[in-house]
């Protein structure tokens, strides 16, 4: 059995797998887009510092 649409419910048929048309898949890439689905990571210890963008370049001496 195959599973219905994950954002209408609606028999998938002829269109974009797993979807049912083009509408559902854009629905549905539109989601991720904003930020509505998140997979989920390795949680981020805030108290430690983050180098800045400065510390990461290399110093060049142009002279």
């Amino acid at each position: 059995m195959i599973p219905p649409c994950p954002i209408c419910k609606k028999p998938v048929g002829d269109g974009p797998a797993p979807f049912c048309s083009k509408r559902c898949s854009d629905i549905d890439l539109g989601r991720w887009l904003k930020g509505n689905y998140a997979i989920p990571g390795p949680a981020i210890d805030e108290s430690e510092g983050q180098p800045s963008r400065d510390d990461d370049d290399p110093q060049i001496d142009l002279s």
